[in-house]
């Protein structure tokens, strides 16, 4: 039987009803960090996508980058979540909580006054949100091994809270030079311990987070999203970028991995790597593939041919809530607006006109 995008399959554990994959879309709707009324209604439009991935979720205030995101970390966070998972799962879908950490990209203004953390005391130069203007991001403090151990610590306590929430799965996110990516690189990180120097150090933190999440949901619901060749928050790219992510994907060949989600490219921008990249490290990824940047519905079906599990849609499933359906009746697509992608109300959010 052909596979196509309307083929229901299984992402490790979870059972979904078709190959499209919501992909995680930072909004900046949770003005006070919990999510709100207006979110369950987001989330419960996309709900005819196979697996829906929320936006990143602070697994800590100190993970926390930009203004007005969600956390998953205390009790109010996970009944807020609670009313979305059960309106997804009420509207047919499945959905899973990508478990976030930016690491260095945030300032103080963001933390309460506290430095931001990362491998290594090395600013990303970028630019974030504090929810009046756009600031520079500072140099961040250096994590120590204890401290290290406390954000372990949280990634168990973040995954807990998602379990609890309803969730039926969780992703990892360990790209866009966030701070699992910022750990891998030899560009952010340039410790001289067991989490620096040499490849196998390097991917030591990956490793711990991933092995700490498995642990709390065990097989078939942890996937985890990668960027090899992004440069997403002046990550830069790291000076040997295929034995890195190849070593990474050993690992992770290892563990009862839901599945692999890879930003093939720059992270929402050009579809460029060194020839032959992203197809070596597909040969290698032993979990469900989940295919990710700039997808048409041609171009998805083709990536299903190739061996993808399923596709992602990010912009596209902002515009268009019933995705799925347009795709089957070759319906013309609503246009996202991208003024309105960042914070604000229900204009662009929940008003984008559905078929029916």
């Amino acid at each position: 039987m052909t596979e196509t995008l309307f083929t229901p399959t299984k992402l490790g554990a979870i059972e979904i009803a078709n190959r499209f994959v919501m992909a995680p879309l930072t909004r900046n709707r949770a003005p006070e960090l919990v999510p709100t009324e207006m979110m369950i209604e987001y989330y419960r439009q996309r709900a005819s996508a196979g697996l829906i991935v929320t936006e990143g979720t602070q697994i800590s205030p100190m993970g926390q980058g930009y203004a007005w995101t969600p956390g998953i970390h205390d009790d109010a966070q996970v009944a807020g979540w609670r009313k979305i998972t059960d309106a997804v799962h009420e509207a047919g879908g499945k959905i899973a909580a990508q478990l976030w950490h930016v690491g260095r990209v945030s300032a103080p203004a963001i933390l309460g006054g506290k430095d931001p953390v990362a491998p290594s005391a090395i600013s990303a130069q970028a630019k974030t949100f504090d929810g009046e203007s756009f600031i520079e991001t500072t140099t961040p403090h250096a994590l120590s091994i204890e401290e290290i151990q406390e954000v372990l610590a949280q990634y168990r306590n973040a995954a807990e809270k998602a379990k609890a929430a309803g969730f039926d799965g969780v992703e990892i996110h360990a790209a866009n030079g966030y701070l699992i990516d910022q750990f891998l690189r030899d560009t952010s990180n340039t410790r001289d311990d067991a989490y620096g120097g040499p490849i196998e150090n390097r991917i030591r933190f990956l490793r711990e987070v991933v092995e700490t999440v498995v642990d709390v949901w065990g097989p078939g619901r942890v996937g985890i999203r990668l960027s090899p060749w992004s440069n997403a928050n002046n990550v830069g790219i790291d000076s040997n970028t295929a034995e890195l992510f190849g070593a990474v994907v050993d690992f992770l060949n290892t563990q009862p991995m839901a599945f692999v989600h890879l930003v093939e490219g720059q992270t929402g921008g050009a579809r460029d790597w060194p020839e032959g990249g992203i197809e070596t490290l597909r040969t290698k990824i032993a979990a469900p593939y989940i295919a990710n940047n700039g997808y048409s519905h041609e171009m998805a079906e083709q990536a299903l041919a190739d061996g993808a599990s399923a596709v992602a849609f990010g912009k596209l499933f902002i515009a268009n809530p019933d995705l799925p359906e347009r795709f089957e009746k070759g319906a013309p697509l609503n246009e996202p607006n991208p003024a309105t992608f960042y914070g604000g109300g229900a204009e662009g959010y929940t008003d984008y006109p559905a078929l029916a």
